[in-house]
């Protein structure tokens, strides 16, 4: 088992930053794909960002490539999604997951575990 907690979500202005934090427990975190996605209301989930298990491999959402980052901490157990110039349609639940394998990174069902996720809201 993977446990998984994200945190840092909160409520930011349009343009502004928060920086999610998703720490980790359990089975080895080093090997696996550490996925981001969110859920605006009535909205299927969404990826947003995933990142491979040494890092070399990342990739985005076209909707948040060039203000969003994410990275991951070994050391820590924990991945980052640095997020910057915010805007209202960014807000969602967001959740970090966790899988092996990169192929299907983008795609929900291709996870099996999930945190609880965080609540972000930008406000225009």
């Amino acid at each position: 088992q993977v446990q998984l907690r994200e945190s840092g979500g909160g409520l930011v202005q349009a343009g502004g930053s928060l920086r999610l934090s998703c720490a980790a427990s359990g089975r080895p975190f080093s090997s696996r794909v550490m996925g981001w996605f969110r859920q605006a209301p009535g909205k299927e989930r969404d990826f947003v960002s995933a990142i491979g298990w040494n890092s070399d491999t990342i990739d985005y959402a076209d909707s948040v490539k060039g203000r969003f980052t994410t990275s991951r901490d070994t050391a820590k157990n924990t991945v980052y999604l640095q997020m910057d110039s915010l805007k209202p349609e960014d807000t969602a639940v967001y959740y970090c997951a966790a899988r092996l394998g990169w192929r299907g990174r983008s795609t929900p069902g291709n996870y099996d575990y999930w945190g609880p996720g965080t609540q972000v809201t930008v406000s225009s």
